[in-house]
């Protein structure tokens, strides 16, 4: 690892200033991405501006029909939050799905977004759901966030604030994971709001995407059987040594079937 100067920042003004005085900064939130990646030298930020300390980016709150989850809250938080679970359970089990003990522990849904790993899996409920990215400078919504492999639409020294999920009227998220990682294979975020129904995508491709296909047949009738014979092309998806890109183009219609069968056995509802 190279030498980096490490600061605490209190506030977003404060970080905002550091991150404008600073030759190479960087964010740290959880941490799990940028560490590792400076321990192999692979990167060599100048200053890393801990923001972990920054109350403002802390809370899970339910207004109205949106659920607004603060950038800095960790998964194993997303997960066990009891708004959460009753506002959007499908998310709270997501949540629950990440990686091992000490990542849900350390991780955050804001670092996992402005990361943007093509197998993470925030991006597929945050495209499904429509959810909007509120950062330092703007409101960015989901569809127009995430732009290509760990690539988003967020400038220089923009920082992600919080997330604002509009519930859904049922959704569940299903994955076939990396058995080593926890990153997904591929994994799947189905809900049905009323404006229609979204099927987005993880881990098949280079970025989240939506699966138009399946959310057409889903409009027309919400149930497992809808989507037979529904299929997505292996064209433009991943192929590695974990899977082929025929066999991620096989496991969507999987996980959206399964996805489905989880999101009509749950219930959806405002905390009490």
């Amino acid at each position: 690892m190279y030498a980096f100067t490490y600061h605490g920042a209190e506030t977003l003004e404060q970080a905002q200033e550091l991150l404008a005085s600073g030759d190479d900064p960087k964010i740290l939130a959880g941490g799990h991405t940028l560490l590792p990646t400076m321990k192999q030298r692979l990167a060599n930020p100048s200053d890393l501006i801990d923001i972990a300390g920054i109350n403002a980016l802390s809370g899970i709150t339910l207004t109205g029909a949106a659920l607004s989850i603060g950038a800095m809250e960790t998964h194993a938080q997303v997960a066990d939050s009891p708004v959460a679970q009753r506002a959007i359970p499908g998310l709270a089990a997501l949540a629950g799905q990440i990686g091992d003990p000490h990542v849900r522990n350390r991780g955050t849904i804001g670092g996992s977004l402005a990361n943007n790993d093509p197998a993470a899996d925030y991006p597929a409920a945050c495209l499904a759901l429509g959810a909007l990215i509120h950062t330092t400078q703007r409101q960015i919504k989901a569809q127009d966030f995430f732009t290509d492999l760990f690539e988003t639409s967020l400038e220089e020294h923009e920082i992600i604030t919080r997330i604002e999920f509009p519930t859904p009227e049922i959704s569940a998220y299903a994955k076939s994971p990396n058995p080593a990682s926890r990153y997904a294979l591929v994994g799947v975020y189905v809900a049905r709001t009323q404006n229609g129904v979204q099927v987005a995508v993880t881990g098949a491709g280079p970025v989240v995407f939506l699966a138009t296909g399946f959310s057409q047949a889903l409009e027309r009738s919400f149930s497992r059987g809808a989507l037979n014979g529904v299929t997505v092309s292996p064209e433009g998806l991943n192929a590695d040594l974990h899977a082929s890109a025929a066999y991620r183009a096989h496991l969507i219609g999987i996980m959206a079937r399964q996805a489905v069968t989880t999101a009509l056995s749950q219930k959806q509802g405002a905390p009490s």
